[in-house]
């Protein structure tokens, strides 16, 4: 990978992440050639779903997608990525199912050491904190933890109050359901009942 900076605690030796991350990127895309040029598209094409890959490749896509589609492209990539890497494995039931297993999709999908992860700061009635310290964009991890809250049937907002792009050691996002209920704590109850 290209030295630039990184998140606290991120080293990333031997940091590979799965191949339906770059198939993901495809799958966001309506002319994928328009945006990557037809060399690279041909590359994630070969891509085997299964196999592991160097993270740098999907950084640069990523930001490359970034700079031709904006925030809201690199968000629809992250909702794309949850579906053909997480939904289909993992049934999440509740909003607290998603906070609590954002760490186990990452660990899924990448590997290495030092790569990063995410942990709970906060999970209390109306509102989650998380703090993410990996390498991946933002806006793409910000669709995957939509895409995660609305396959628990828990709409939510999610905000990023911090990032390590923006300066920061570490990315700190906020989860505001609009709902309440089981769907946001599942069947156990609430934190500190």
């Amino acid at each position: 990978m290209e030295p630039k900076r990184w998140p606290r605690g991120y080293i990333g030796t031997n940091h590979e992440t799965i191949g339906s991350s770059f198939k993901s990127v495809l799958a966001a895309l309506k002319t994928p050639e328009q945006v990557l040029g037809a060399a690279e598209v041909q590359r994630l094409h070969d891509v085997d779903p299964a196999a592991w890959y160097p993270v740098g490749w999907l950084l640069a896509l990523v930001e490359t997608l970034h700079g031709a589609l904006g925030f809201q492209g690199v968000v629809r990539l992250g909702r794309r990525r949850f579906e053909l890497s997480h939904r289909a494995r993992v049934v999440y039931a509740s909003a607290r199912d998603v906070v609590y297993g954002i760490e186990e999709m990452y660990r899924h999908a990448n590997r290495g050491e030092a790569i990063g992860g995410w942990e709970v700061r906060a999970f209390e009635p109306g509102r989650a904190e998380l703090e993410k310290t990996t390498p991946h964009h933002c806006a793409m991890e910000q669709g995957i933890l939509t895409a995660a809250l609305s396959s628990a049937q828990c709409p939510s907002i999610v905000t990023q109050r911090q990032c390590f792009r923006a300066g920061a050691d570490s990315c700190i996002y906020t989860i505001v359901p609009t709902i309440q209920g089981e769907r946001w704590f599942g069947s156990s109850p609430p934190p500190g009942s």
